[in-house]
């Protein structure tokens, strides 16, 4: 079915009408380009024109028999004509042909009127080419129709005489043309609007579209022996001149990276074989097909590499000579091979810089790797590694690595040595060497110790961090730190102090109060941009240490991204700052916060080849909390094992599977567990319960083991040391444990003590632990009342923070159970508040703060925030907002 073509067979068929009267017609129909249908058009001139009586003589012009003088004119008559030359004769004889030629077509005319089909005349020899024009000059008065078709661009066309004929051209098939071929077809709309697009109208490439689509979807943006790509193909390679294949090339890659004005103008012509003057290519006449990506790839498929590269060059040359902007120019020579020259490796560097600007680490990577591949002096290639080490390392460890090693082994300059060596270090911790890290930066020190004493400090204060996760090393670090910290410049004394107050405080040197002011003191001082991280993650974490966890999580946001942008996970300073987020939520009971803030970063970390076992441990901490304990499982186990690695992140991670173990009911592994994570710390000289309380743990484990005399040796040792840092939180903990090892009514006072102190402490989950131990402490002693009332306001502490979507199953179950051992009801329904209870509850709807109920009933804050407790308890209620509605129901008289 021709779509779009009646006026085109309208006029053939008027032509018709007019040459079997006598008064013979040519019609020329010409194509823009190949595949516009100009063969389907005259079988269908031919079809009809036979239906209606006409003779039809047939020939089709193929470029194979160009070179054959009068080819065609023997393929247009079937019957023999005799005396046709193989060679173009001299010009008497040629006139003497032609009007030989043209008798015989009056006479066949004399039998019936005659169409003569000639098809592809652009392909035909040019002797026949004459001939076809000498007939249109004389069929004036004979029954003979001349329709011929060609395209436009290859030769040209026989002049014929205005007043017998007509000239088309065939114009694209509208839009709504193709939607319909396309819907007949069973195509998705996603499909047709491809055919649309990719076809620009063309019949020959939107059927092998429609042909493509409808055997399924593309493999890829071109596909792979194709229809639409072979049907580009074969019109590139048919192409009768140089000039035409060589403008199409460059129509196409001047498209790749985006149109550009007047940029096709400047790139073709770039080859000196020239068609007929004035004459617009064909490559000109595809521009606007070749803007689509498909189209494009196939042209570019037709292409030798050597022919792209030269283009590609030129148009990058052309652009930069402009003033195009860099990744313009860049984008090109991405196609290149080898920028061989310069100007090659300036853009390229240039486009780097302008993708990081842009916040496109990635893209500005991928430039200056490519420019590495260009002759460079050695220091230049030196500085092109180190920035593609730095770039490489957040997503791919290895590879930066190898590209940092490569910049500091051929750059010369001390300061560009000094920052590879402090990336480089980050990356080989990162990767969980921290040994070839501090040789590295201790090589780099050595070498700068005579030249830039503020460089050499910079880099002992990198090499105390990194000793951080070595246990042997971070002994001496610490002593190196204290030689540093009298002499250290003020932008670096910060650091410096954070790294010696965190070992102070992990060997019970210090307590929070002191920790805190020292980090107070700091906080607003200048720091050097190479240790701002470093920093803000060590003043976090004795932010946190102290229980001051909102402040801490306050640092953490400074310089962590926001969501969905990755951080640098190879950054020392930024892995603590995670850290510190996820363990200030994990303290503060936001088990599901945990999870969603800090998976995505611990399977990202796996993929880029950095290991992140504490993130990893609070991952699995949570998930713990949450009930889901197999994930958690899961979580320490992907970690993998520590190997010889002895940084405090695998003790957090050995704490967590204690802790894990005790979820479990299994005492005797979580006892070694505790241990053996103590062993790590004691290693590192940190005794504190700060960070893992791993005495608590072993104490408890102990205790259920029946082994007390062990449990309360442990438990006093962490109590003194817990005393001496000061927390609630530390002390609380440490109390709950001494409580488990002593038993009986001994521990009663040690348990009672622990819940005021965790009370006023950003401490639930502790809390919680705490007041069911109490609780069940108090049943032991006979004090039932008040035992259950310890246990119920534990359940209203597990449902507050179950209620803020943290997901406390573990609490819940522990609470519950307890209230169900110790006979008492979970719930209250019809339980009426005490007189203290309404009081409180009543002022609390009136808008009045805790503090200003504590201040006017004569309380304690934490009496005032149990009798809120115990009243959303028995009202059934979670927020405060709800005590109006329902304290107005309850002194409602009945019937209302």
């Amino acid at each position: 079915m021709l779509w779009e073509r009646d006026e085109l067979l309208g006029t053939a068929a008027a032509a018709g009408e007019a040459a079997r009267a006598g008064n013979g017609r040519w019609m020329q129909v010409t194509g823009a380009v190949p595949g516009t249908g100009r063969t389907a058009l005259l079988d269908e001139v031919v079809r009809r024109q036979t239906a209606d009586g006409m003779r039809v003589e047939h020939a089709h012009g193929t470029p194979e028999e160009a070179a054959f003088p009068y080819g065609l004119v023997r393929r247009l008559f079937t019957e023999d004509i005799g005396g046709v030359p193989f060679v173009t004769p001299t010009r008497h004889g040629e006139q003497w042909l032609y009007h030989r030629l043209v008798t015989r077509v009056a006479r066949l005319a004399t039998e019936r009127p005659v169409l003569l089909a000639v098809d592809d005349l652009h392909h035909a020899d040019e002797p026949s080419r004459h001939w076809i024009g000498y007939l249109a000059r004389r069929i004036a008065e004979l029954p003979v129709l001349l329709v011929t078709t060609t395209c436009a661009g290859y030769t040209d066309p026989p002049a014929f005489p205005a007043d017998t004929g007509t000239s088309a051209e065939l114009r694209p098939l509208s839009a709504p043309a193709v939607v319909r071929i396309a819907r007949a077809a069973g195509l998705s709309t996603q499909q047709t609007t491809t055919c649309v697009e990719a076809g620009a109208g063309n019949p020959a490439l939107v059927h092998a579209l429609v042909a493509d689509l409808r055997d399924g979807p593309f493999p890829r943006s071109s596909p792979v022996r194709s229809r639409y790509q072979e049907t580009i193909t074969g019109w590139i390679q048919g192409l009768p001149d140089p000039r035409s294949r060589h403008d199409c090339l460059a129509l196409a890659v001047a498209a790749e990276g985006g149109t550009t004005p007047g940029l096709t103008d400047r790139v073709t012509g770039l080859f000196p074989t020239r068609s007929s003057p004035g004459s617009p290519s064909t490559g000109h006449r595809l521009g606007t097909l070749l803007r689509h990506p498909l189209a494009r790839e196939a042209v570019l498929a037709a292409a030798e590499p050597e022919e792209l590269a030269v283009l590609r060059t030129h148009v990058a040359r052309v652009l930069a000579e402009e003033g195009a902007p860099a990744t313009a120019v860049a984008a090109r020579l991405l196609c290149v091979d080898r920028p061989g020259e310069a100007w090659m490796v300036r853009s390229l560097e240039e486009a780097a810089d302008e993708a990081l600007r842009a916040g496109r680490p990635a893209e500005s990577a991928g430039y200056l790797r490519h420019a590495l591949r260009g002759p460079l002096a050695p220091d230049r290639r030196a500085g092109l590694a180190m920035r593609l080490g730095a770039l490489e390392l957040p997503g791919n460890v290895t590879a930066g690595i190898r590209w940092l090693h490569t910049g500091l082994e051929l750059h010369t300059d001390l300061r560009e040595r000094a920052s590879a060596a402090s990336a480089l270090s980050a990356g080989l911790v990162a990767g969980r060497d921290p040994d070839a890290a501090l040789r590295i930066l201790h090589q780099v020190g050595r070498a700068a110790a005579a030249d830039d004493d503020e460089l050499v400090h910079v880099l002992q204060a990198l090499a105390a961090l990194v000793s951080s996760h070595d246990a042997e090393a971070w002994r001496d670090a610490v002593s190196a730190l204290r030689a540093l910290a009298p002499v250290a410049p003020p932008t670096i004394e910060p650091l410096v102090c954070g790294l010696i107050t965190e070992y102070e405080a992990g060997a019970g040197l210090c307590s929070a109060a002191e920790a805190v002011a020292r980090v107070e003191r700091r906080l607003g001082a200048p720091v050097d941009q190479r240790l701002r991280t470093a920093w803000l993650g060590s003043a976090a974490t004795l932010l946190q240490w102290a229980d001051r966890l909102e402040e801490a999580r306050a640092l953490a946001a400074r310089c962590l991204p926001s969501s969905p942008v990755p951080p640098d996970l190879t950054d020392m300073g930024l892995q603590c700052l995670l850290s510190v987020r996820a363990e200030a939520a994990l303290w503060a009971g936001e088990f599901g916060r945990v999870i969603e803030e800090n998976v995505g970063w611990v399977e990202l970390s796996a993929k880029q080849g950095v290991r992140l076992p504490h993130l990893a441990a609070m991952v699995a901490l949570a998930r713990s909390e949450i009930g889901a304990r197999a994930e958690a499982w899961e979580a320490v186990t992907a970690a993998g094992p520590s190997g010889a690695d002895t940084s405090w992140e695998w003790n957090e991670l050995g704490y967590a599977c204690a802790r894990l173990h005790e979820a479990d009911g299994d005492w005797r592994a979580a006892l070694e567990g505790h241990l053996a994570c103590g062993a790590g710390q004691s290693a590192r000289d940190f005794v504190s319960p700060v960070a893992t309380p791993w005495r608590s743990g072993a104490a408890l484990a102990l205790a259920r083991l029946g082994r007390r005399g062990e449990a309360r040796e442990l438990a006093e040792e962490e109590l003194r040391h817990a005393r001496t840092w000061g927390t609630g939180r530390t002390i609380g903990r440490a109390l709950r444990a001494h409580a488990a090892a002593l038993g009986g009514r001994l521990a009663l006072e040690s348990l009672t003590e622990a819940a005021e102190l965790l009370g006023s402490a950003p401490a639930p989950v502790e809390l919680v632990e705490t007041l069911v131990d109490l609780g069940r402490a108090r049943l032991d002693a006979g004090n039932g009342r008040k035992g259950r009332d310890t246990l119920r306001e534990a359940h209203a502490v597990a449902l507050r923070l179950a209620e803020q979507k943290s997901g406390a199953r573990r609490l819940l179950d522990l609470t519950e159970d307890a209230l169900r051992r110790g006979g008492a009801r979970k719930t209250s329904d019809g339980q009426a508040l005490t007189a203290a209870e309404r009081r409180v509850a009543e002022l609390a709807a009136a808008g009045h703060t805790n503090a200003r109920i504590s201040s006017s009933l004569c309380l304690t804050r934490r009496t005032v925030e149990m009798h809120l407790t115990n009243a959303y308890r028995k009202l059934r209620i979670a927020r405060r907002t709800q005590l109006v509605a329902v304290l107005a129901r309850e002194a409602a008289p009945v019937g209302e």
